[in-house]
């Protein structure tokens, strides 16, 4: 049995998609990232960098209760658990590897400040609306170069680089992108979308989303001072 912590956001997304796609059984526990629960001690001790998603498998390596966080970290502890969606050739499952750390040091980082400085920050920054925007779309442009004639991201199949990317597309709107610019991504969007473990998958973090309270308590959780206060586990 697995325990993952999560938050209805592309990151948590990931992890939800791999598990429901392996069919390992897992238990979720939301956290509330407006109400500040990231920070209980409880969680940093399995979390130290205060984010979601991590999770805990009770019947890890030699039997041992491991805890991994880190969402690309994760993906491959997950495929490597199962040996699914990672491609046992080397030169293939270096190609996945390739991509899954392009959207962990790029494509999800980038798009991340997008979102912050198009939709939450308290005031509009030109400089950085328009560098974090333009990145964006450098960044759908280089997934569309790599789509091109391919109906996944790396190594010929469906692997953990493809579910790490997609959630991050969910939301090309907030990130001031249009998907019909990107014809192979939108191809490729669209493909990863009518996946059944993705679409139950979808459906479930709706629901929690709307659950987020958005007031001074949770601006200060996620984006201000609480964000920035030391903490110990």
């Amino acid at each position: 049995m697995i325990d993952l912590y999560t938050a209805p956001t592309p990151n948590g997304q990931k992890i939800h998609i791999m598990l429901e796609e392996t069919g390992l059984k897992y238990v979720e526990h939301f956290i509330r990232l407006d109400k500040g629960e990231q920070f209980s001690p409880q969680f940093l001790a399995i979390s130290p960098n205060n984010k979601i998603p991590v999770i805990i498998d009770h019947d890890g390596p030699y039997g041992e209760v491991t805890s991994v966080f880190e969402s690309g970290c994760i993906l491959l502890y997950l495929a490597e658990k199962t040996g699914k969606f990672i491609p046992k050739q080397p030169s293939k499952r270096l190609e996945v590897l390739e991509w899954l750390f392009w959207q962990m040091g790029g494509f999800g980082p980038m798009l991340g400040q997008a979102h912050h400085f198009r939709a939450y920050a308290p005031e509009k920054f030109d400089y950085a609306y328009n560098r974090y925007t333009n990145e964006a779309r450098r960044l759908y442009q280089v997934l569309d170069i790599r789509l091109d004639g391919r109906d996944f991201v790396a190594g010929g199949e469906y692997s953990i680089a493809d579910m790490s990317i997609f959630p991050w597309c969910r939301l090309h709107g907030r990130q001031g992108q249009d998907l019909n610019a990107f014809p192979n991504v939108l191809r490729w969007f669209e493909s990863i979308t009518e996946r059944p473990a993705v679409a139950k998958d979808l459906a479930k973090l709706e629901d929690k989303a709307d659950q987020m309270v958005w007031d001074k308590e949770s601006w200060s959780n996620l984006f201000g001072s609480e964000q920035y206060r030391r903490k110990n586990p």
